[in-house]
């Protein structure tokens, strides 16, 4: 299928055309797969961070990620789907969608998006945005201003994730280039877990760390997390096929090997180095798996699968554990160690384990030509792009937030006294 016609049929839903027609299967299998992302982000993220945190500040945690998808869905349709799946006019197109659509002006509730409803693809995509800022809330918590954290949110959706969004997806100059992004390696997981990094340095190591004990409040939560997390991910990497067919099949079955080999490998590489296999460690190589296999979920194969699940968790692994030491950065919950890394791994492992098959790619040099390198040098490119963009952004919109809200850290004593009773007033337990 030419390019331009698959950024119609998909990505640019607003333009009708004649011989889309309703499937009633693939209709009830978009408006699940969005159910099952929701999920991922007020439910699965929620309780895994959550988990993670100390009991004083656990509320606040899932506070900012509940938060964080419900200001993100409402600019998401104000404006975020319309930069990021619109229309510019000249030049622009290939970094932003146009401002046509704001507040969804010019779609109508019957339009379709190839065989569903515009409307259940606005969203779907809505519930990915929702959820990759989440993610950076796990890099800051226990220290940043839940007002800061509120305006960030809105603004951080409409200059860097929609800009994103249409570069790789929407019809912009990664997706012309053939880069390839199943489900959100670079969209979503790098540009989230990166935007947590540049957070995490621009507010401050939390008060005693790292000489502090910071012990999780629940493994078990966090364990929970990770498993609605899990089961959230097939609507997350199977309705990136965006129809109930034989790619959401292949999407299915990798997803559930990549996760369950990056889950053992976590505890394997744990239990020979701390010699003991630990909950949260198994937990962790779940989430782990998930990242590395999502961009490449619908390209690959079982060994395909296989490998980029294992060296995903392996290089997570020694994110949390060797660089985040050896640099020194509070990263909280690992968002950078889990989300970035295993991301960035997955989104080049694309390139390197993409079947050649002309009835699964998308127009891109493997494709097109059988170009191997060259669809790793696209993909190289992709991340690149992605983490210069997402780090520029992130530093300015921060100070924006900062700005707005007087400054973007809590003070000594709130942070002391937890941020659950203090800036909540509520508390995990009433005894």
């Amino acid at each position: 299928m030419k390019k331009w016609l698959l950024v119609a049929l998909m990505l640019l839903p607003s333009l009708a055309f004649a011989e889309d027609v309703l499937d009633t299967g693939d209709t009830a299998w978009m408006m699940m797969s969005a159910a099952l992302v929701l999920l991922m982000t007020p439910a699965g993220l929620a309780l895994f961070y959550a988990g993670m945190t100390r009991s004083k500040n656990v509320l606040n945690t899932y506070a900012m990620v509940l938060m964080a998808f419900t200001v993100a869905f409402i600019v998401w349709i104000i404006a975020g789907y319309s930069i990021a799946f619109g229309t510019a006019e000249g030049g622009m197109n290939s970094v932003i969608g146009g401002f046509s659509n704001m507040f969804l002006s010019g779609i109508n509730w019957n339009d379709l998006s190839g065989s569903y409803p515009t409307y259940v693809f606005i969203v779907f995509q809505g519930t990915f945005a929702a959820i990759t800022v989440a993610i950076a809330s796990g890099s800051v918590i226990e220290r940043l201003k839940f007002s800061t954290w509120l305006v960030f949110v809105a603004i951080w959706v409409l200059v860097v994730y929609a800009p994103i969004t249409h570069m790789v997806w929407g019809g912009g100059f990664l997706f012309d280039e053939g880069a390839l992004d199943f489900a959100g390696g670079t969209v979503v997981h790098m540009n989230g877990g990166l935007a947590g990094l540049v957070l995490a340095y621009l507010v401050g190591k939390r008060t005693g760390y790292p000489k502090i004990a910071m012990k999780p409040m629940s493994v078990m939560l966090t364990a929970l997390g990770a498993a609605l997390l899990w089961f959230g991910w097939y609507g997350f990497n199977g309705g990136s096929a965006f129809g109930a067919n034989a790619i959401a099949g292949l999407a299915y079955l990798t997803t559930t090997l990549a996760t369950a080999v990056a889950a053992l490998t976590w505890v394997l590489i744990e239990w020979m180095v701390y010699k003991k296999p630990t909950l949260l460690g198994a937990a962790s190589g779940v989430v782990a798996g998930l990242v590395a296999i999502t961009p490449a979920a619908g390209f690959v194969d079982v060994t395909g699968a296989i490998i980029i699940g294992a060296l995903g968790s392996a290089i997570a692994f020694w994110g949390v554990a060797g660089l985040k030491k050896k640099l020194g950065y509070d990263d909280s919950l690992d968002a950078f160690g889990i989300h970035f890394l295993a991301g960035l791994w997955g989104a080049i492992a694309t390139g390197i384990f993409a079947l050649n098959d002309k009835d699964l790619l998308w127009d891109s040099p493997l494709k097109d030509a059988g170009d191997r390198m060259g669809q790793i040098i696209v993909q190289v490119e992709s991340v690149v792009v992605v983490g210069l963009f997402t780090l520029i952004g992130t530093v300015i919109v921060y100070y924006i937030a900062s700005a707005l809200t007087g400054g973007g850290r809590v003070s000594e004593e709130v942070e002391s006294a937890g941020l659950d009773e203090a800036v909540h007033g509520e508390k995990l337990l009433n005894l």
